[in-house]
């Protein structure tokens, strides 16, 4: 940069050469050395008549000139408190309770048992398939004491198409006996003697409890404990953990209807590969908005069962219910 603008030096004349001498070999061209406390040189090496070293500067020096200001980096934003998460979990509780006034179990069940075993068979499988596989279960083995007398291989080929059959078959075989001998045939309504049956646990428990017992319990299934998380309501992975943060949010009296809405929500807009953010409701209240499709028009084609215009999972779904039944096992 020193170097632009110079003048194109001269070729060197006696009377040049002797003023260069004069000066001595100590001044280069545009090389003067600076006095103590002065800043480095500007010369653009163009004059070589200047003397071997500069004046000192006298007088103040020239105030520094400030740097503009620049632009502040925008601060984060602050970190949700406890509070507002309550707040904002609620309101989206109310929500729900808005887009789904018709929430229910979508297990089909006449009873306490029925609902049970229906629980111990979806693990691994959707609620339609349990659905579609329980009327010839049921049909075979109505009672604990008819389901405990079974022919494990006979059960077996019943519950085949729901998956893992055979530890299923085992749970079944264990927890029918466990309710005919220790509960006289009766399933119990309180959780510490539900999850001492083989194959249940608390969320299974809760589900009985909620839906054909009127205890109220939060069911954090793999639909319940995505959204939750989604929704920074709680960062547990722990299904026990996420149960009891959760519970600390909602009054008791909203836990069963909270985990259907929630679970409702999950398998209709919010899935779990590819959720859709552009057709949810909830979307404003949602600090996850973004993870999936966010196309309106794209979204809409990512809805499922009612709110896609299809079939729930149930096959008797309650009258309240805006969808068509499920079909049948056989009907194809």
């Amino acid at each position: 940069m020193g170097e632009q603008g110079a003048s194109e030096p001269k070729k060197a004349t006696k009377s040049s050469v002797g003023r260069m001498k004069r000066v001595g070999s100590a001044e280069r061209v545009g090389s003067v050395e600076p006095s103590d406390g002065a800043g480095p040189s500007t010369g653009t090496g163009s004059r070589t008549g200047s003397k071997s070293k500069a004046k000192p500067t006298t007088g103040k020096a020239k105030p520094t000139p400030k740097a503009k200001p620049t632009a502040k980096p925008k601060s984060k934003a602050k970190p949700e408190s406890h509070l507002a998460m309550v707040r904002r979990a609620r309101r989206i509780n109310r929500e729900l309770a808005e887009l789904y006034p018709y929430a229910h179990p979508e297990l089909d069940f006449r009873n306490p048992f029925e609902l049970l075993v229906a629980t111990v068979l979806s693990a691994q499988t959707t609620d339609l398939r349990v659905n579609q596989t329980t009327p010839a279960l049921f049909a075979a083995y109505p009672t604990p004491e008819d389901m405990a007398a079974a022919v494990p291989e006979e059960m077996e080929e019943i519950i085949r198409p729901t998956g893992f059959f055979r530890a299923k078959t085992k749970s079944l075989l264990g927890l029918s006996a466990a309710l005919r001998d220790n509960f006289g045939g009766e399933v119990p309504g309180r959780l510490e003697d539900l999850v001492t049956l083989p194959g249940v646990g608390r969320k299974t428990a809760n589900v009985v409890l909620g839906n054909a017992f009127g205890v109220p319990g939060i069911t954090v299934d793999t639909h319940f404990g995505r959204l939750v998380r989604r929704w920074k309501w709680t960062e547990q992975e722990d299904p026990e953990k996420v149960e009891a943060e959760i519970a600390a949010i909602f009054p008791k009296s909203e836990w069963t209807m909270l985990s259907h809405r929630v679970v409702f929500h999950g398998r209709r807009i919010c899935h779990a590969r590819k959720p859709a953010c552009g057709a949810c409701p909830i979307a404003p209240l949602c600090p996850s908005y973004g993870e999936g499709e966010t196309d309106p028009e794209k979204a809409r084609k990512l809805l499922k069962y009612e709110m896609g215009g299809r079939p729930g999972q149930r096959l008797s779904p309650p009258p309240e219910y805006p969808g068509e039944p499920a079909p049948a096992l056989d009907a194809g």
